[in-house]
């Protein structure tokens, strides 16, 4: 039946979905052209195949792969983390509470967080934010690699070595002699010579050019090869002429006759002891070690040597001949490390460590400072005690009062701090002025106080009358009756902030009168002894009133990070000035103090001991500045700190959201003007009283709310400003602290009472009538509320001389109050509001106004409701920092609450929510936001089946806001910070399944399909944003991309799965392949964040599909011990729809991973950086890494892969960028290896289509496949002239992989082989076609040459751009959106950081690296080359146990053993470590064991091959290697001759020999102690092998190491003439003459001489030594019946071409396999070279051997290319 999807059939019937799409196609359509669509595969019905295929699943021993967890989502309440030891919140407030605003405000104090937990979310990051390290190693091993080994003193150092030491050493005279020179011409030099015996006993003559440089031997003379030492003073004087086989002599002549007779003499004895220990050796006796030396210590200790040697060595044979494949397996195995944790970028940034920072709302200090006040004293002291006890104080009570003013922004930045520090005694001339409180002040403590340590329930004085004061547990008031610690915290520290003293005094006089005393120097007793009396008489009579006397500062901070002025001292006390009383006055004067040259200020002796300090953490016993405990708090402690209020200015970034209670208001009476008013008489030292009431009514008491001073209670009903004496308009500092009622009205107000103070008192009248001290002068009054709101300004007010009842409702006009000076405003006074729950900004106040209006009323009007929505667009940013969680809350409601029809008040709730967020983002306060969505949003609880959900409403309102176009700049912020938005809709849903227990409900029921269609509309309506705007706005384009993903990915885990792949789909489809490279790199930013999916292995179910249940049962017990049933019938192995639909998620991945390779480098670097960071995630994951097999299982997913590694398989094997390591290390193995690379052509190209070399096609049989493309094709050449146009970026163009993608790519290829189970990678290799086994294991060889160590030096100097970026994103914007309030989106922003840093950590990552950084990077790469080598040696292991059968074909003649052969050599080719080499080798023998007959019977080029490559390692700088080629090459041998049950080892003896010949041509063997020592190790294996004691075999060794002796004899003297190109060539031509009988060594020496020739640029010389190459050739298939013409063809170009008429048809031409193909070959190199030489006239000799041939084959074409 044909199903039609959901969404479609609802396309048919008008909606917004529909709506939005036509929209969307029309905006498409406009703005771009008609583009070729990628096909869209539909994914499958995730939740109907879980149904449906339960049983299947719930069977399934590794269920856990294919089942999301239950209890993933849970929702959890937090109780508030409370700082205090009680609440802040009123226990009556939320009864008391009015306004809908307070309440709000009040209930969001008292809310715990509501908290939805995603219990895996830990898993939803990156790799590296996995709670799980198990695969982060603590310290790699540390792997010895030959690049790294310097070039020691090799020669000097074996000398030593040598088991007899130096025998003779000495100068002597060396005649440079060669066959083809005549004695004439014989020229004598003069060498040091070092006579020496090697380790298998025979003797060796070294030259060097003189005895200290022992570096580098001239020459070698191998006395095995040596008849006989006579002397010969014919040739010259003082000569001797060292005989040796085949007619040969060297000729040596010494200084003196004495000295040659002792050379010859000792020549002779090496001869003859050489001789005897050979025959002994064969007659099973011990031979001697050093015949030569008379020391018997020497000789026993050489015997025993030998002897020990020879044990060992034949330890060694049995230990090889008892290797089995399982034991190799197992040695490998041993302390493995894995891929994964080796990759650079999970070393690089460890992420584990670093925890969420989404914390909940909480209090913000600045920098907090604790000011513990110590003493005051005057130099003025006196004995006040009338005991006269001696002890001397301050002869009157001071009162200090302390705070904070910033000078550079002329404003008080802290509330006071009141301190008394006067003594007992001092502190009693005070103590009866207790009974003269004036009518209006209440003195009866604080009524219900519990003495208790940890404070009892203290009211705020009479709250109890139900006034509406708050109800607080705060600390008893015995603690805070005289506080000396203050805890000041400042936000904005800088170094022009003050600590300000203000001292002040009982009122008695004038200030300058007063200070008088103070100030004098003489007469001091009797001084203080009249200012005691004076003092004691007005405290008696004035002890409540206050005057200024003094003020002393200091600066706090000495620069803006907060560092405290801890040596600064307090500046002197200066005398307070009248008339310079107020605080802008005082900061005039802090100003100045700094400019001491300014400052005319007098100063009162004495010192105020204040000190400052950081609050140390364990800080105890403090309270806030409400005086409530603050934890911790101890019981019974003696002394608080008081926590001192900070006014943070107005600016966003210094404020925070509240989140405890605080309803203050401080009351600041500025100035009085009275000099002008008639009304009073008497006015002129007046005292302000002021008082809180509420009500004016007659009779009405004042509210004992303000905050008393020390030693009064801690709440009083009145309080008096300080008086100056003398002044009709005075001026005020003083600071009033008022607790206001939880619920404020219109007649709250704060009476100020004005009296005149008489402070001369008269003789008559009694000090204890009031009447004579407090005259009234007048009344004023300040109501709090203000259009309804309280406010912090400044007022001017006038004065009443009366105070009728109703004052408050007067007004200035009316006649019932009589005014002074007709009510002109005469009194200045400043408030400042420190209240959380009473809003001061209007808009604000007026929308919570309204909202609370039509809560009440039944009906609300809409339009209304808007305009007050659109004024919310002007609060003030720190307003809405304030407030924010109870503004959004509200804004939410109202959202939620809008109506169908009134959907224009969702659209503005929406506006007012878009810009309060976008104001945040701007201020950098975004994390508050994050707060808000994590622990303080609830989704509304639909009561009634009516009201529609916020998740729902919310995807609505985006929707309908993206879709406008006349408002752009909503919709862009909209989208900038859609993420806030995204998450309070997945918060919603979760909460909406929580509250609603959908939770257990089939997934597919949980939502309603209004809310899928909405969600479907919602990423419609956002796809043209990306696609289409990107380019305008590209930043915004980048943060919905990401936001999208991030809430798809969650709408994965709460909703229905096949529909969230559906939204998936919706996204892609709007994608094309010709899409530019932005909009490519937002779709793998989309990608990587869905698959970083906390459950993203069941999201594409691992499972078989489409068996049928009978299969099922049929395979049960295989199914459940391997992986999905039997391998052969599951595996899915192609990229193919049914693929892609079943395991969606994956299918997509690798789809957009393929078309992005064919892009830009940056997108091709982003793909391959999700894909591997997906692998090594799963691989770290421990949900997954209980049991192997699950690892197996996830990574038999991505066995599609392969598919697309096969198909760019030719870009994996390009060669990187950098010069090959190792070059020009004279003598080194590195030399061989990078050449013979150079000269090999690329095997990779061949398969994927044949290379050229020179201009034309090579299909030579039998050349070796190497993955290093040869310098001088054309690929290379464009390459390396790309690479050298490219200025600003080492970045490969579009069309070559990168470094990192190649690495990346062949990592994931070796993690799935690796991984997966030996079973199924059988049967994948079962089931693919023979060219992609070949493929397979053509990646394998790539791997090898892409993971290669390239030493140290190298990773110093390179500028490779193989490194990863970090995040795998590219160079994308570094304000990347916060996406999600948890741990992995949290890491996003962190990431970023790093992200920014390329330039010093990815792609220029070894620029500048220090010494430590080489070393790690070395220690990396060395460890991850290791492992990959034990990788593929642990596949190549597997794969030769599978295909056995198939590699013997043909005796091993066949082009998959030719594959394999190819991956075992290159192992020795591109240097592996020394301990990958023990296995290396280990894997060899194995190849020698299990295939002999490929190598000793088939065709000879695998063993020629293996020859050549295992003689490079004899000359190796690293000893381990030496030893185990030299193993190898004598097993090799061995294997031979057993395999030809004991005849002869012809063919490995013949391929050394050539192997020997082609080294000693590029001049690398000669020589080399190395060399020598490698064979001296062959000697002794066969001496040592008791097998073969009685076989020829031991003495065919030592034959063949004689000859191989000779010949690097006769090449001696190449070393000599290196840098001689004629004479090098001459010996080179005389030795390829030398081996005219056997074919395969004379070509050997003429391609090398060919090589020579060009290197000089002898281009004829060149094409002649190819000539006799393809005679020699068509000379073997003449005599072979095989081709016409042989070497007479050739005489018409050379007449030379006889030479090759040598060849002798012996046993040696048994291994020649020339055929017409190869000659074929040859000749088309004759005709190129030829053309080079522009030699055109011999081209046509050679084209009429080649041109019948072509004419048999068909292929015309070649013939034109040849003509």
């Amino acid at each position: 039946m044909s199903e039609v999807r959901k969404f479609t059939k609802r396309l048919s019937k008008p909606g917004t979905a529909a709506e939005v799409r036509q929209s969307v196609s029309e905006a498409v359509r406009t703005t771009v052209d008609l583009v070729e669509q990628p096909k869209i595969i539909e994914p499958l019905d995730y939740e109907a195949v879980v149904f449906q295929r339960k049983a299947q699943i719930h069977s399934d021993p590794h269920r856990d792969l294919l089942l999301c967890p239950v209890d993933d989502v849970s929702e959890s309440q937090i109780s508030r983390q409370r700082r205090t030891v009680v609440p802040s919140v009123p226990q009556n407030a939320e009864r008391e509470a009015r306004s809908l605003f307070a309440k709000e405000c009040i209930k969001m104090y008292n809310t715990d967080w509501h908290v939805i937990n995603y219990k895996y979310e830990a898993y939803s990051g990156d790799f590296r934010m996995l709670p799980s390290k198990g695969l982060k190693t603590d310290k790699l091993p540390a792997h010895v690699f030959e690049i790294d080994e310097d070039a020691k003193d090799e020669d000097s150092a074996s000398l030593c070595s040598q088991r007899g030491g130096i025998l003779k050493q000495g100068w002597l005279q060396k005649a440079n002699i060669n066959s083809s020179l005549s004695v004439s011409m014989r020229v004598f030099k003069r060498r040091y010579f070092y006579l020496s015996q090697l380790p298998d006993g025979s003797y060796i003559l070294n030259s060097y050019k003189d005895e200290k440089n022992c570096k580098e031997t001239k020459g070698s003379i191998y006395l095995d090869s040596c008849i006989d030492v006579i002397q010969s003073p014919k040739m010259r004087r003082n000569g001797f002429e060292l005989k040796m086989q085949d007619r040969y002599s060297h000729f040596l002549a010494a200084d003196s006759e004495a000295e040659m007779e002792e050379w010859v003499a000792t020549l002779k004895q090496a001869l003859q002891s050489s001789t005897e220990a050979g025959q002994d050796r064969r007659n099973g006796a011990e031979s001697l070690d050093c015949v030569l030396d008379d020391d018997t210590a020497s000789q026993g200790k050489g015997e025993s040597m030998l002897e020990n040697s020879g044990r060992s060595l034949h330890t060694e044979l049995i230990k090889y001949t008892r290797e089995t494949d399982q034991l190799s397996k197992m040695n490998r195995n041993e302390g493995r490390l894995k891929l994964s944790s080796l990759d650079p970028e999970t070393q690089r940034l460890d992420f584990s460590g670093i925890e969420p920072d989404v914390k909940p709302f909480e209090e913000r200090f600045g920098r907090r400072i604790v000011v513990s006040c110590h003493d005051l004293t005057f130099s003025l002291q006196g004995c006040v005690n009338e005991k006269g006890d001696g002890v001397l104080t301050n002869v009157e009570p001071f009162f200090i009062s302390l705070a904070l003013f910033d000078v550079s922004k002329s404003c008080k930045i802290s509330a006071d701090f009141h301190v008394e520090l006067n003594p007992p005694s001092v502190r009693e001339m005070l103590t009866d002025t207790s009974a003269q409180a004036s009518p209006s002040s209440d003195s009866d403590g604080g009524g219900g106080v519990k003495d208790g340590g940890q404070g009892g329930v203290l009211v705020n004085g009479d709250s109890g009358k139900g006034n509406g004061l708050p109800l607080l547990q705060r600390v008893s008031e015995a603690l805070l009756r005289f506080p000396t610690q203050g805890i000041f915290s400042v936000t904005n520290p800088h170094a022009d902030i003050f600590l300000v003293a203000r001292v002040e005094k009982v009122l008695q006089n004038g200030i300058t009168h007063c200070a008088e005393p103070y100030m004098k120097t003489s007469d001091i007793t009797k001084t203080a002894q009249k200012v005691l009396k004076a003092a004691k008489q007005t405290c008696q009579r004035l002890g409540q009133y206050r005057m200024p006397f003094a003020w002393a500062a200091k600066q706090v901070f000495k620069d803006a990070q907060g560092s405290l002025d801890m040596d600064g001292k307090f500046s002197p006390l200066y005398r307070q000035d009248s008339s310079k009383i107020s605080t802008d006055d005082l900061i005039k004067l802090l100003a100045d103090i700094r400019k001491p040259e300014k400052s005319k200020l007098q100063i009162i002796p004495g010192q105020l001991n204040v000190t400052i300090e950081c609050v140390p953490p364990d800080f105890s016993n403090t309270v806030t500045s409400s005086y409530i405990p603050v934890k911790p708090f101890e019981d019974g402690c003696e002394r608080v700190s008081v926590e001192i209020e900070e006014f943070l200015p107005e600016e966003a970034k210094y404020n925070y959201p509240f989140t405890t209670y605080k309803n203050q208001l401080y009351v600041y009476p500025l100035q009085l003007k009275y000099d002008n008013q008639k009304t009073f008489t008497k006015a002129r030292n007046i005292a302000i009283c002021i008082q809180f009431r509420d009500s004016d009514e007659e009779g009405a008491a004042p509210l004992k709310c303000i905050y008393g001073k020390p030693g009064d209670s801690l709440f009083t009903s009145s309080t008096y400003a300080a008086v100056l004496h003398h002044n009709q308009s005075p001026d005020f500092y003083d600071e009033v602290k008022i607790e206001l009622p939880v619920h404020v009205h219109e007649k709250h107000h704060i009476l100020f009472t004005f009296y005149h103070i008489s402070c001369e008192s008269s003789s008559k009248a009694s000090s204890k009538k009031r009447d004579g001290v407090e005259s009234l002068v007048g009344y004023s009054w300040m109501p709090l509320l203000k259009d309804g709101r309280m406010q912090s300004l400044e007022f001017q007010l006038p004065v009443a001389a009366t105070l009728p009842a109703g004052y408050l409702c007067q007004d200035t006009r009316k006649a019932d109050i009589k005014w002074v000076e007709n009510a002109k405003t005469l009194f200045k006074v400043r408030t400042h509001v420190a209240s959380t729950i009473y809003p001061q900004d209007l808009h604000l106040h007026k929308f919570f106004q309204h909202c609370q209006l039509m809560r009440t009323a039944s009906e609300g009007n809409p339009a209304e409701l808007i305009k007050y929505l659109k004024c919310l667009h002007a609060m003030e940013t720190h307003v809405i920092i304030t407030f924010l969680p109870t503004v959004l809350m509200q804004l939410f409601e109202v959202l939620t609450a809008a109506t169908k029809e009134a959907h224009e008040i969702a659209v503005n709730s929406l506006r007012v929510i878009i810009h309060i967020v976008s104001k945040c983002h701007e201020e950098g306060l975004e994390h508050y936001l994050r707060s808000f969505v994590k622990y303080v949003f609830v989704t509304n609880n639909p009561a009634s089946g009516n009201s529609v959900t916020t998740h729902e409403l919310l995807a609505t309102a985006v929707t309908a806001t993206l879709k406008q176009t006349a408002d752009f700049n909503t919709s862009n912020k909209l989208l900038k910070y859609s993420w806030f938005f995204f998450e309070t809709m997945a918060k919603s849903m979760a909460q909406y399944l929580q509250e609603e227990n959908r939770m257990k409900m089939p997934r597919a029921q949980r939502f309603p399909e209004s809310f899928h269609q909405a969600l479907q509309s919602l990423v419609l309506s956002i796809m043209p944003h990306i696609t289409i705007r990107h380019s305008e706005i590209p930043e915004e384009a980048r943060c919905i991309n990401l936001s999208l993903a991030n809430f798809i990915k969650r709408c994965l885990t709460v909703m229905n799965r096949g529909f969230g792949f559906g939204l998936v789909n919706h996204y892609m489809c709007h994608f094309s392949p010709k899409d530019p490279k932005v909009l490519t790199e937002m779709k793998f930013d989309f990608l990587m964040t869905l698959c970083n999916h906390e459950h993203f292995i069941p999201l594409n179910l691992p499972m078989a599909f489409g068996r049928t249940k009978l299969q099922r049962v049929q395979d049960f017990i295989p199914y459940a011990t391997e992986l999905f049933g039997p391998v052969e019938q599951s595996l899915e192995f192609s990229l193919t729809e049914e693929y892609c639909r079943n395991h969606f998620l994956v299918g997509l991945l690798l789809r957009e991973v393929a078309d992005a390779l064919q892009q830009a480098p940056e997108v091709r670097q982003q793909a391959v950086g999700i894909l591997k960071n997906l692998l090594i995630k799963h691989a770290m994951d421990d949900r997954y890494t209980a049991f192997k097999n699950q690892q197996a299982r996830i990574c038999l997913l991505y066995l599609p892969l392969y598919e697309l590694l096969y198909q760019n398989l030719k870009q994996l094997s390009a060669q990187p960028l950098i010069s090959s390591p190792g070059l020009g290390l004279n003598g080194s193995r590195d030399d061989l290896i990078s050449t013979d690379m150079r000269r090999i052509s690329t095997a990779i190209e061949k398969e994927h289509g044949q290379p050229t070399q020179n201009g034309h096609v090579v299909r030579r049989e039998d050349s070796r496949g190497s993955l290093f493309m040869d310098p001088g094709t054309p690929d290379s050449n464009e390459l390396q002239r790309r690479a050298s146009t490219m200025s600003s970026s080492t970045m490969p163009p579009i069309g070559r992989l990168g470094q990192y993608e190649i690495k990346g790519l062949l990592f994931s290829f070796l993690h799935i082989a690796k991984t997966l189970s030996e079973d199924t990678l059988m049967a994948y290799w079962n089931k693919i076609s023979p060219q992609d086994i070949m493929n397979f294991l053509s990646l394998l060889e790539v791997c090898l040459a892409q993971f290669r160590y390239i030493g140290k030096r190298n990773i110093g100097r390179s500028q490779d751009a193989c490194v990863s970026k970090l995040f795998s994103s590219g160079g994308k914007s570094q304000t990347m959106p916060p996406m999600r309030c948890n741990r992995a989106s949290l890491m996003q922003s962190k990431i970023h950081q790093f992200n920014t840093m390329e330039a010093s950590f990815t792609l220029n990552i070894w620029a500048g690296l220090s010494e430590a950084e080489i070393h790690h990077q070395a220690l990396l790469e060395g460890n991850t080359s290791t492992e990959v080598c034990l990788s593929v040696l642990d596949i190549l292991s597997l794969f030769t146990q599978c295909f056995k059968n198939q590699l013997l074909d043909s005796d091993g003649h066949n082009a998959l053993m030719k594959k394999v052969f190819d991956v075992y050599l290159t192992f020795l080719k591109v240097g592996q470590s020394e301990a990958a080499l023990r296995h290396v080798f280990a894997a060899l023998r194995a190849f020698i064991n299990k295939f002999p007959s490929v190598l000793f019977k088939g065709r000879v080029t695998l063993c020629e091959a293996l020859c050549c490559e295992v003689l490079k390692c004899c000359v190796s700088k690293l000893a381990s290697l030496r030893a185990e080629a030299s193993a190898l090459l004598y097993l090799l041998m061995r294997n031979n001759y057993e395999y030809t049950k004991r005849k002869t080892f012809l063919r490995t003896h013949l391929q050394i020999i050539i192997a020997v010949s082609q080294l000693i041509s590029d001049v690398a063997l000669t020589g080399s102690s190395r060399f020598q020592e490698s064979l001296s190790i062959i000697n002794n294996f066969a001496n040592s092998d008791k097998a073969m004691k009685s076989t020829a075999f031991p003495s065919e060794v030592k034959g063949l190491t004689k000859r191989i002796r000779t010949v690097l004899m006769a090449t001696a003297q190449m070393r000599e003439h290196e840098k001689d190109p004629e004479m090098l060539l001459d010996l080179q031509y005389s030795l390829a003459r030398s081996y005219a009988s056997t074919p395969e060594l004379r070509r050997t020496w003429l391609d090398s001489m060919a090589r020579a020739h060009l290197k000089n640029g002898d281009l004829s010389e060149a094409a002649m030594c190819y000539v006799h190459v393809a005679a020699l050739v068509a000379e073997y298939l003449n005599r072979k019946k095989l081709f016409p013409s042989g070497l007479a063809a050739f005489k018409k170009i050379t007449f030379n071409i006889d030479e090759e008429a040598a060849m002798k048809e012996d046993a040696g031409m048994q291994d020649v396999y020339y055929t017409e193909e190869v000659l074929v070959e040859h000749l088309e190199v004759c005709v190129d070279a030829l053309w080079k030489a522009e030699r055109y006239e011999v081209i046509t000799h050679i084209a009429k051997l080649v041109i019948p041939i072509y004419e048999k084959r068909h292929e015309y074409e070649f013939i034109i290319i040849i003509i």
